[in-house]
């Protein structure tokens, strides 16, 4: 069986809108695209996300980002080797437009993605890992497939725009696995599924 990461760069205030540049996504009048730029430069926030074997899970705006980005990386330039797992993964994508896929090795989800990632997750093969797709990301977390949450959280307020959860998100506890702050100041943490969410109550008897 396959476990399913969902890999979040979020500012501290939930906002994941188009972290990697200007242009990325403006949807909703988004003007701080590219927020995570000044953070990118103190190694691998990803903690070896990428190192193992992975196939890819994504939502059609993120596969269209990736797809017209990873492609065009050289071997020999800085992100050469992250490139090369980029376009050799599997890649699992949410889309109306299958027809377009033109990303190789790239297969499209059905109507009702979160019983295909179900299906995909009894399958052999290496973990799914999901990046972006913050409405993908909704989906998977309200249909309770997530196994594990890889949480970047950056020093940065942006006040608006996409956030990686919403109100459909299902109650679920969470274990902290591990954490650890990068030089710029980037808070890096792994949380484990924990069963159903424990209540209790400060109230004297």
């Amino acid at each position: 069986m396959r476990r399913l990461i969902v890999a979040v760069m979020t500012s501290l205030d939930g906002v994941i809108q188009a972290p990697g540049g200007p242009g990325e996504d403006t949807s909703g009048g988004f003007a701080h695209g590219g927020w995570v730029w000044p953070y990118a430069g103190d190694g691998e926030v990803m903690d070896g996300l990428f190192s193992r074997p992975f196939a890819l899970l994504l939502g059609r705006r993120t596969y269209d980002i990736f797809a017209g980005y990873w492609p065009q990386v050289p071997r020999d330039a800085p992100h050469g080797g992250i490139a090369d797992a980029f376009n050799g993964a599997a890649k699992h994508v949410a889309t109306h437009r299958p027809e377009t896929l033109a990303w190789q090795h790239s297969h499209v989800l059905g109507a009702d993605a979160v019983a295909d990632v179900r299906a995909l997750k009894q399958t052999e093969g290496p973990d799914l890992v999901t990046q972006g797709s913050s409405v993908l990301v909704h989906q998977l977390l309200a249909g309770d497939v997530v196994d594990e949450l890889r949480l970047l959280t950056y020093p940065v307020l942006l006040g608006r725009g996409k956030r990686w959860f919403d109100d459909t998100t299902r109650p679920t506890a969470l274990r902290l696995a591990s954490t650890r702050r990068t030089a710029a100041g980037v808070v890096v943490s792994r949380y484990l599924r924990d069963g159903e969410v424990r209540t209790g109550s400060f109230a004297n008897d």
